[in-house]
């Protein structure tokens, strides 16, 4: 069977890699060079926490999120990147002033989690120091998350491309795709033919996918020689929530903007100040702390900020992974490979996420 994938962002590379494993014939597509690109995987730090989203995502996005993160340690060591991850927890803390801001955390955790899944714990200072002794001076108390890990994305981008690569799969990069449908696509003025078009464009599929919008993000990496922090930490403030992330060689990546805005533009002078100032406040180490790299995007949302995949014989659409793109890509092509093997969602984990697809 013969399966042509547009676009070749987390979502694209890893089902164009687990359909090639189950034995397909793969041919992927995309508008980027192979080894780069504007895909939102690019500017992401990785992280897989299904239970910090429950704060405010859906329960489906929880439900899915915890096979996620059973999904991808297999992943990792089958393409031989168990150093690229990490699994340490986060950590949840707030400043004095703020502490009601993670009770309400903590509560909306307990509220929404079966008793038997709460697998989280309220760290007082002297466990917090056994855990993270350089944020002690900052923090009285803390949330932990341990079950929680993180990627490092680009190791992960790189690595199935290689893999892909290796295995022969047929790869047309820099290829903008003109038309697609059921069974055929059309680019560089030819038609290919296919048993099934997925389609994996993200934001390039907005014109096909009235309903998809674009929610823009804002990060900044930075080289912290003075900061020894080994574990994700999500910093409650009354606007916004700031993430930390630890990569190799005491660099870092924050972020927290979310905008209702399709602006690629660099970032804002607003949300530099603010990111800055909540990541000095995290650690005063930081304050020597060197901007290696500030990059922005924008993730594909539909409405209701859930993951979809809408199909009719010989196409199929999956999109709207907003946020969490590197949480979910492996459930939803565990979901696409089902699909594709029985013509049936019935073997579907999740039938909520799938729809017909208007003729």
């Amino acid at each position: 069977m013969n399966i042509g994938i547009v676009g070749a962002g987390i979502m694209g590379r890893l089902l164009a890699w687990q359909l090639h494993r189950a034995g397909y014939c793969v041919c992927l597509f995309d508008k980027d060079p192979i080894k780069s690109g504007s895909a939102a995987a690019y500017t992401a730090a990785g992280m897989l926490t299904p239970y910090s989203e429950l704060e405010s995502a859906e329960w489906l996005i929880y439900q899915m999120g915890l096979q996620g993160l059973q999904l991808w340690p297999e992943i990792v060591d089958s393409l031989g990147l168990l150093d690229c991850f990490y699994q340490r927890g986060s950590l949840v803390v707030a400043h004095s002033q703020d502490l009601a801001d993670l009770e309400r955390f903590n509560k909306a955790l307990s509220d929404k989690l079966p008793v038997s899944e709460q697998r989280f714990k309220t760290l007082d200072k002297k466990a917090l120091g056994q855990l993270e002794p350089e944020l002690v001076a900052q923090f009285s108390q803390a949330t932990y998350l341990p079950e929680e890990s993180w990627l490092y994305n680009q190791s992960v981008m790189q690595a199935l491309g290689e893999q892909l690569i290796k295995n022969n799969v047929s790869w047309l990069a820099n290829t903008e795709i003109k038309q697609l449908g059921p069974h055929c696509l059309s680019a560089n003025g030819k038609d290919y033919n296919f048993d099934w078009v997925v389609d994996c464009r993200g934001l390039g599929a907005k014109k096909d996918l009235k309903e998809l919008r674009g929610v823009r993000g804002e990060l900044l990496w930075v080289d912290a020689p003075e900061v020894n922090i080994t574990r994700m930490v999500r910093l409650m403030h009354p606007r916004y929530r700031l993430y930390l992330v630890p990569n190799r060689d005491n660099r870092y990546v924050i972020g927290a903007t979310q905008i209702e805005s399709e602006d690629y533009s660099p970032i804002s002078v607003r949300s530099t100040l603010e990111l800055l100032s909540a990541l000095y406040c995290i650690h005063p180490g930081f304050s020597e702390a060197r901007i290696i790299e500030t990059k922005t995007n924008c993730r594909p949302a539909l409405m209701d900020n859930l993951p979809a995949i809408a199909t009719r014989p010989g196409l199929l659409r999956i999109n709207g992974l907003f946020r969490h793109g590197f949480l979910l890509a492996p459930v939803l092509a565990q979901e696409v490979l089902a699909h594709i093997q029985v013509q049936s969602v019935t073997p579907s984990f999740f039938p909520d996420i799938f729809s017909d697809l208007a003729a």
